[in-house]
């Protein structure tokens, strides 16, 4: 009996040290991060002809010059099925005052039924009728399109589900349909088919989504096929949006996804500020209090102590 004891405690001292000295049988998983793989291309600049580089607004607003343009994209890493097409523009304040506050939420969702769009001045009527949809943010949509060519084959482009599904079951009406938008002497960017609903016009509800920074992306589709390295990708695009009044710059992103999503420097560089700012508050108050160090037990330095020596 007395050997059965001392067993016992010996199999459980063995167990308690292997514990303590995490050497147990364990499931140790191995986190390996999914990397993101992204391409980027500039293509405003490029796709501007040579012979209107120095003159660009002239270029894009003459309707008489073509705008078709390629563009050539390597994939250099093997690039796996979903990939996101997005649009990224640069200089481009869509946080801007004005230009935030020129939208009526209710006449998206409930059309010409909803009258008091003082809100979308100055793109609120044209020819003495309401627009809809009313406002600079509508008026301004991004109108470049893209199609991608590999091996003479094009690739198919998902642009269904880009936007949020909140957005377009409770915020864009399915019986709004869009009417005398684009009609004026000034065109702001692209157009609406008047058939299709609101709430079915993905590229309009993305690009309503307003930005807070100055550079910023937007979903344009999904390429549903695999990309393998060395693939080149042949992109015909039509480069209409103008962001050269204002200095902008037009780009292109293919890239993966990961369970953490696609690739954004964000939140590292927030990180970062915010880190260094509290390191340097940090010291200086360190500073500050060894200074000014107030001795230990001196209850002078009380408010209510200081107002009876003054008196």
């Amino acid at each position: 009996m007395a050997d059965m004891n001392r067993e016992r405690h010996r199999t459980r001292e063995t167990a308690f040290y292997l514990f303590t000295q995490q050497s147990l049988p364990a499931c140790k998983p191995v986190l390996t991060p999914g990397w993101v793989v992204e391409i980027v291309d500039r293509y405003d600049t490029e796709c501007v002809p040579e012979a209107f580089r120095i003159d660009k607004i002239s270029y894009i607003q003459d309707d008489s010059i073509p705008k078709n343009c390629s563009r050539f994209m390597k994939v250099h890493k093997y690039m796996k099925a979903p990939i996101y097409i997005y649009y990224q523009l640069d200089n481009y304040y869509q946080n801007h005052r004005r230009y935030v506050k020129s939208r009526s939420d209710k006449q998206l969702l409930h059309g010409q039924k909803y009258h008091d769009t003082s809100s979308c001045q100055p793109v609120e009527l044209n020819s003495g009728q309401p627009i809809v949809p009313c406002g600079l943010i509508a008026w301004s949509l991004f109108n470049d399109s893209f199609t991608f060519i590999r091996e003479r084959a094009e690739l198919k482009v998902n642009r269904k589900n880009i936007a949020w599904k909140s957005d377009r079951d409770h915020k864009f009406g399915k019986n709004v349909h869009p009417f005398n938008f684009q009609n004026g002497t000034l065109i702001g960017g692209g157009k609406l088919n008047p058939k299709i609903p609101l709430s079915d016009q993905e590229d309009l509800i993305v690009w309503m989504r307003t930005s807070a920074l100055p550079s910023f992306r937007k979903l344009y589709g999904r390429i549903e096929e695999d990309l393998d390295a060395d693939d080149v990708i042949v992109v015909n695009l039509m480069n209409n949006y103008n962001t050269y009044s204002f200095g902008g710059k037009k780009k292109l992103v293919l890239s993966t996804s990961s369970w953490l999503g696609g690739k954004n420097d964000f939140l590292g560089h927030a990180c970062v500020i915010i880190g260094s700012s509290s390191l340097i508050l940090a010291i200086v108050f360190t500073l500050l209090h060894l200074k000014y160090r107030r001795p230990h037990g001196d209850t002078s330095y009380l408010p209510w102590n200081r107002k009876s020596l003054s008196g």
